[in-house]
């Protein structure tokens, strides 16, 4: 059973009573129900009564929402729950991941960009009073894995980068900011993302780094904000061969699990090697990772019994409700187990003093608070410190209408919005705007027809045009493999090629590493976003009335010696 008045719970007699009391007057139903942490994108009353009190779920994720829908469930939820319940949001940027006019304050990357751990605590800071207004207690964030694989469709801006001692100081920044706004943290995603090009939303990914080289990175970044107070880990369907078969040497290649049904992750390293003793929770189990090593019936108990605390959504909720008590009935997780996962789920409330109070929103304080001018402004001085200038042409910058009246727009743009951070597409077309707004005569580039022979002259851009400019606005989403620039036809009728002759401005508004596909463009800046503070700023650096001062946290030139050129 976990020490109730150790680290991160540090629970007083009165609360570790509590603790013991709620846990003695449970019934095995109403444990079973505490694994769960569901989730809502609605404030419909009848849902939200039978999760909290038909099934007692311990916990719910909230999706984005107006103001007064998010009162509103909380209100609902904690109203129904006969014991407090967790509530959740995605909070890595800001709580616009959770209600509609929260601020969004900056991506892990682009707070990492300003390379001044201050705006972690910022961000940590904007969050906790805008969340707390709002009944959310729980953040899943930060995000401490580290974005070495440029190919890696899902870490990318989500990340604080590529440079684990960054990560580690941005991490524990904001792990301890947050939790002073009564608001638990959760660093995710052990054992670790970043290393796999390929997303653990779609498969088990892995994390082929050595037991070493690990614990120096990863290792140090976790063990960085456990120490800081840390009250939860989220863990993903990641693998992690080399400490597996370290801690569990009978292990052959086949029995290797991802981190959430992997016992020798969660209770050999986690809880072992970096001495974790707080709540652990299962990223989401909707997503296929778990699916593909196992079949579902076997794997949603097995998320328990391997030392996972708490089960993350469900697929089907009446299917996975009666797996897990299946798990219960047959012995996969011990009543024991049961009761140490949920000895844990009530400390965590606890430790947030979630027993002593009605934990229903502010809503007048939330009116004040949630995307106040001072926090707006936080979010505006973030994306000036962040903007960086990657390469530079001699003298093409800065820009202005007499010097270039004539631009050309080259927009390349993704539709769906970027995982977890509640930003749409349409970037893109607000900054050409804001360019004709400044005096700018814009076209916007349409691929011609015509294969060999019949394309448009060259002296069609190299006469017409003062000035081309990239804008790219691909976003990391879940689902997707690779984040790339598709070029367009025929034959990649707007790949860089004029630069030569027309002073040419590459801007990526989301992805930091887009050289990769327009190596010799030799004027880049990355954004980290596409909000509109990030344009505004973007406008004013393209005019010379602001210093590019952001510093990239990972190689923007992805490696490559033709990037640099």
């Amino acid at each position: 059973m976990p020490d109730l008045k150790a680290c991160p719970f540090y629970l007083s007699d009165e609360d570790a009573a509590w603790v013991n009391e709620t846990l003695c007057a449970m019934t095995e139903e109403e444990k079973i129900a505490q694994l769960f942490c569901l989730i809502t994108y609605t404030d419909d009353e009848n849902y939200l009564k039978y999760l909290a009190g038909g099934l007692k779920v311990g916990g719910v994720m909230t999706r984005t929402m107006s103001l007064d829908e998010l009162c509103n469930t909380v209100t609902r939820l904690q109203s129904n729950a006969k014991i407090p319940m967790l509530i959740a949001a995605n909070l890595e940027a800001g709580l616009n991941q959770a209600c509609t006019t929260g601020t969004r304050v900056g991506c892990e990357m682009g707070i990492a960009a300003t390379h001044d751990v201050h705006y972690a605590s910022e961000l940590a800071r904007i969050i906790g009073e805008e969340a707390s207004a709002l009944g959310i207690n729980w953040a899943f964030a930060p995000i401490i894995d580290i974005d070495y694989n440029y190919h890696n469709p899902i870490t990318n801006t989500r990340t604080f980068g590529s440079d684990p001692a960054l990560v580690a100081a941005f991490g524990k920044a904001y792990v301890e900011e947050v939790q002073k706004h009564g608001i638990a943290a959760s660093i995710k995603h052990f054992p670790g993302d970043g290393v796999d090009e390929r997303d653990q939303h779609l498969l088990a990914s892995v994390n082929t780094l050595s037991c070493e080289e690990w614990s120096k990175t990863y290792g140090a970044a976790y063990k960085a904000s456990i120490q800081a107070g840390a009250k939860t880990v989220m863990v993903g369907h990641i693998m992690q061969p080399a400490w597996s078969k370290r801690l569990d040497p009978s292990l052959k290649d086949e029995d290797i699990r991802p981190g959430l049904i992997a016992p020798e992750l969660l209770n050999g390293l986690l809880r072992g090697e970096l001495g974790f003793n707080g709540l652990i929770v299962t990223d989401s189990s909707t997503m296929a990772g778990m699916g593909t090593v196992m079949p579902r019936e076997r794997a949603v108990p097995l998320t328990i019994a391997s030392g996972c605390d708490m089960f993350l959504f469900t697929k089907n909720l009446e299917e996975d409700f009666g797996f897990m008590r299946r798990g219960v009935e047959e012995g996969v997780i011990t009543r024991e187990r049961l009761d140490e996962a949920v000895t844990r789920i009530l400390a965590l409330k606890a430790s947030l003093g979630l027993h002593k109070k009605d934990n229903l929103p502010d809503r007048e304080r939330a009116l004040k608070v949630v995307g106040c001018p001072e926090h707006a402004a936080t979010a505006r001085e973030v994306a000036e410190k962040s903007i960086t200038l990657v390469k530079e042409e001699k003298g093409v910058l800065p820009v202005s209408p007499e010097k270039y009246r004539r631009v050309l727009v080259y927009k390349k743009e993704g539709q769906a919005s970027a995982v977890g951070t509640g930003i749409t597409s349409g970037a893109c077309g607000r900054f050409i705007d804001m360019l004709r707004e400044a005096g700018f005569e814009v076209t916007e580039f349409v691929p011609g027809g015509g294969w060999e022979g019949m394309a448009a002259p060259v002296s069609d851009i190299t006469e017409k045009y003062d000035l081309i400019l990239y804008l790219v606005s691909l976003a990391t989403k879940s689902n997707q493999t690779v984040v790339r620039i598709e070029w367009a036809e025929p034959m990649g009728a707007d790949v860089p090629v004029y630069m030569h002759s027309v002073p040419t401005i590459a801007v990526s508004l989301e992805n930091p590493y887009h050289l990769l596909d327009m190596p010799r463009v030799k004027t880049y800046i990355n954004t980290y976003g596409g909000t509109e503070p990030v344009l505004r700023a973007l406008l004013e650096k393209l005019l010379g009335r602001s210093a590019f001062t952001g510093v990239s946290p990972v190689d923007a030139f992805c490696g490559k010696w033709d990037t640099r050129l």
